[in-house]
């Protein structure tokens, strides 16, 4: 795939983050933060301008799909929109307006083999989006829960061992070719903090989850974005399509990042449930960066058995794990 191709694709990711006018405050500064970041980095990853591009409407998004001529890419581009507007939940009616344009500027209205990839893209979005049964009768709990209990020795251990775990998925999660994969990544994260919660005697619904992962700044879209453009710049899914579960790119031995967030996330959340939910905002965030650096470190260690996972992974292992059961 030449640049010319990656730069719109991206473009269109970007265009698909802000396709909801009415996405949350704390989701559009992840976003900010990520093509900051991105920029410091030499400016080596395009995303970082792109973001201006796109801010400042210097590009279109008939423009970008004008720059895509391979079939190919045309799907992979509408994939991954589909994916950036399912990362954080169901879609929003502006978010169908504008995937209905593209499809349509795509040239795909008549591709029917959209509708599994669809399918399995709103099944893990529903997950992120909806508590099962047992979360939403914990939320009462959770509300009159005054105290935190804290976890033996031996549950403190064995939740280390259920982050790294966590960790090593999310990771394996990152290295498939499939545009939908990365996206239950999300979800069973969200899950790890649950879980983690859950050993310290509080028990959480989904919104709670969800507002602690923010305010630690942790985006789900944006999530979903730099994994996205890591696998697209990496080489990883250039060619993806009609690849099956469990292929590991060659690009893959430098990637795994979702590893790092999840392993820095689970620490953070033992951190904070074990003192009794007392960090603002502004502790969360720099503790969370703080944890960030080992985390990356024990990633290049683990990454090994990562690329192991990758290469057990199926589409219904990855819905089962994600549904919980």
């Amino acid at each position: 795939m030449n640049p010319e191709s990656q730069r719109a694709l991206l473009t269109l990711a970007l265009f698909a983050a802000f396709a909801d006018g009415h996405k949350a405050d704390s989701e559009r500064e992840a976003i900010r933060n990520l093509a900051d970041t991105l920029a410091d980095d030499q400016g080596a990853h395009p995303l970082a301008s792109i973001y201006q591009e796109v801010l400042l409407k210097r590009v279109t998004v008939q423009g970008a799909v004008a720059a895509l001529h391979e079939p190919e890419h045309r799907q992979l581009a509408y994939e991954m929109a589909v994916c950036v507007c399912d990362a954080d939940g169901s879609q929003s009616a502006a978010e169908q307006q504008f995937l209905a344009d593209l499809r349509r500027q795509l040239g795909l209205e008549q591709n029917a083999g959209l509708r599994d990839f669809e399918a399995q893209a709103d099944a893990v979005a529903a997950q992120t989006e909806s508590a099962p049964p047992s979360w939403r009768a914990g939320a009462a709990t959770a509300a009159a829960a005054a105290t935190t209990t804290a976890p033996a020795p031996a549950q403190d251990a064995e939740l280390d061992k259920t982050i790294l775990n966590a960790a090593i998925l999310n990771g394996a999660l990152e290295l498939l070719p499939q545009s939908w994969a990365s996206m239950a990544i999300i979800p069973l994260q969200i899950r790890l903090v649950y879980r983690i919660g859950q050993a310290h005697g509080v028990e959480l619904d989904q919104g709670h989850i969800k507002e602690f992962i923010a305010a630690a700044g942790i985006g789900m879209t944006s999530q979903y974005i730099e994994q996205f453009g890591r696998k697209l710049l990496g080489g990883l899914i250039g060619k993806a399509l009609g690849r099956t579960m469990g292929k590991v790119g060659g690009a893959a031995t430098g990637m795994a990042f979702s590893f790092a967030t999840t392993y820095a996330l689970g620490q953070l959340a033992k951190r904070y449930y074990a003192g009794g939910r007392v960090m603002d905002a502004a502790l969360l965030r720099s503790t969370y960066q703080s944890l960030l650096g080992p985390a990356q470190n024990l990633q290049t260690q683990y990454l090994p058995q990562i690329q192991q996972r990758a290469r057990t992974l199926d589409a219904g292992q990855i819905m089962a794990l994600v549904k919980g059961s």
